[in-house]
């Protein structure tokens, strides 16, 4: 059912590793948390929270490492630099761990179902408003979508190209057609360390630009935490897969 790809990305510098849980079903990209790596769903129980869904052939889990979240947690190099390489993480999802996953279907072509929680929330939600191409929906719990904050120097070329928040209000015409047709759900608690005005703030900008989109919120007792998590993407992947 767990199976392994590693490579070297020329567009990150890195060795890469891509883990793959079930055999069949909607093909589901989980980025990581911020300095995640690619089993990090694993240790943290959400792969078995997602167990029935995998085991029936509904869902099959990816996930890989955090690249850029984990340059970011550790101030590697520059403001620049960091932001720079956020927008090449998200070019090396679409143009290496996308058709990894195609080829790894047998090259059937579905449209990727994305999801994460945290900066792994923003970076499902980046990726389907930037590659609508090959993702059809986002799920970001827990979100944290204004991450510009995180950084120690202005916003660059890299970052506006990267953050939904900036690069969506000057789309037109059938770029923006397309994401009108996807569709994201933003869930969040509003418990110890959650700020569910992150996921408003997402909320309010895509429906703005007309993208269809659906915030839930789960409540003070649901804070911003693994167990949370567990609960919120097994109901959400019943829902779209």
């Amino acid at each position: 059912m767990k199976a392994s790809q590693q490579w070297y990305s020329q567009r990150v510098q890195q060795d890469i590793t891509l883990v793959r849980w079930g055999n069949f079903g909607r093909p589901v990209l989980v980025f990581p948390t911020a300095g995640g790596d690619a089993e990090e769903i694993e240790r943290n129980q959400l792969v078995e929270a997602c167990g029935e869904l995998i085991e029936t052939g509904r869902v099959k889990l990816y996930s890989c490492e955090s690249v850029a979240g984990r340059a970011l947690l550790a101030k590697e190099g520059s403001s620049e630099y960091q932001m720079a390489l956020l927008n090449a993480y998200h070019e090396f999802v679409r143009r290496e761990v996308v058709p990894a996953m195609y080829a790894d279907s047998g090259g059937t072509e579905q449209l990727v179902l994305a999801t994460g929680s945290s900066i792994g929330a923003f970076n499902s939600v980046a990726v389907l408003c930037r590659y609508p191409d090959v993702f059809g929906a986002a799920i970001g719990m827990s979100g944290t979508y204004r991450i510009e904050r995180f950084y120690d120097g202005p916003v660059t070329r890299d970052f506006y190209e990267a953050s939904p928040l900036h690069f969506l209000p000057d789309l037109q015409g059938p770029a923006l057609d397309l994401i009108r047709q996807r569709f994201v759900v933003l869930a969040s608690g509003q418990g110890a360390h959650e700020d569910i005005s992150e996921s408003w703030v997402m909320a309010n900008h895509l429906g703005r630009l007309g993208i269809p989109n659906r915030l839930d919120d789960w409540g003070v007792e649901w804070p911003h935490e693994w167990h949370t998590w567990r609960k919120m993407l097994p109901q959400y992947l019943a829902e779209l897969a």
